[in-house]
């Protein structure tokens, strides 16, 4: 009996024993979880398809986190749950992070989140030219022409100018630069949709096409968003009387890689399809990625008698019912030098 006793006893001492060391170590897991990892700039790594825990915490070591041993994660991840948990990605690593909230982060799929912008005024060999430059991006377009893109997109025999909407666009690793197109071509359907839905009465325009070349030309010409509705304006009366509407950047956009930062006369006496000195009503196509004020001017432009309008140097524009005020205008403000 006395043995019993004595084995009972020592069986529960190491129980309590195991207890305790089990306790301290989770204790200390716990410490260490919440401890701040030392780091004075952002890192990056990245989680792979089939990627496990242990590869993940080789890739934490690479990255530069020494602190804690690989039982102290392990353990820390099956604790959390989060071992299991870990999502493919690209993680940043800030500041300050614990291995708590960096596990927390990787099971949540917290990602880096890179940016693109499209931006308003560009026309689409622009916007090819920023998408190639942008490394982060995977490369998809470069060796298809204009055509092949837009019938990849699921618009084949579409010219691809004015259709992606200006905006910025985050995306994350492994993102190709047909899918940021793809986006972009989806928020202007959109927008445009909506805008063309929304449109004041009686303009000129027979279809949401229309509206897009006009909102591109009014992109082109000015800056100013105050500016945009005026503009649009005269362009619609003389869309309305049935004068040629003789915008320069329309001029510009037909030269192609020929412009040179100049208009001469003859460029604007030289036939394109798409110079409004030269052909009546608008261009075929839109000249530019037009932003959603200015498609919202086209839609809504102001009314008045204004049928011209000349650039003051600052910025701005002079606006005039007549073509002799125009031209003192044009006197003024552009041939004062």
């Amino acid at each position: 009996m006395a043995k019993g006793r004595k084995g009972r006893w020592f069986l529960l001492f190491l129980l309590l024993l195991g207890a305790a060391v089990g306790y301290l170590y989770y204790v200390n897991v716990l410490a260490f979880g919440n401890q701040p990892l030392a780091s004075d700039a952002p890192r990056e790594v990245i989680v792979e398809p089939g990627d496990g825990f242990s590869t993940v915490l080789a890739k934490l070591r690479a990255a530069g986190i020494t602190e804690g041993s690989d039982w102290q994660w392990r353990l820390l991840g099956k604790i959390s749950g989060n071992a299991s948990r870990i999502q493919v990605g690209e993680y940043e690593i800030k500041p300050n992070a614990t291995p708590n909230t960096l596990l927390a982060k990787m099971a949540r799929g917290d990602v880096v989140q890179r940016r693109f912008t499209v931006i308003p005024g560009r026309n689409f060999r622009e916007l090819r030219a920023l998408l190639q430059a942008d490394q982060q991006l995977d490369d998809e377009i470069a060796t298809m022409s204009d055509a092949e893109v837009m019938a990849t997109l699921g618009r084949p025999k579409v010219s691809p100018e004015g259709r992606f909407l200006p905006e910025t666009y985050a995306y994350t690793r492994g993102t190709t630069d047909l899918q940021i197109l793809a986006r972009a071509m989806k928020a202007m359907d959109k927008q445009l949709d909506a805008t063309w839905k929304g449109r004041a009465p009686n303009l000129p325009l027979k279809d949401p096409d229309q509206l897009l070349t006009l909102a591109s030309i009014v992109e082109k010409e000015t800056g100013l968003a105050a500016e945009r509705p005026l503009i649009a304006g005269v362009f619609v009366r003389r869309l309305e009387k049935g004068m040629l509407l003789q915008t320069d950047p329309t001029v510009i956009y037909g030269m192609g890689a020929s412009y040179d930062g100049n208009i001469r006369k003859a460029d604007l006496e030289r036939d394109t399809p798409w110079n409004t000195y030269t052909r009546a009503g608008l261009p075929p196509t839109p000249i530019a990625m037009p932003g959603k004020e200015a498609l919202q001017a086209a839609a809504h432009p102001t009314g008045g008698d204004s049928l011209y309008f000349v650039a003051t140097g600052g910025g701005g524009h002079v606006f005039n019912a007549s073509l002799d005020a125009h031209n003192a205008a044009v006197r003024k403000y552009q041939l004062k030098h």
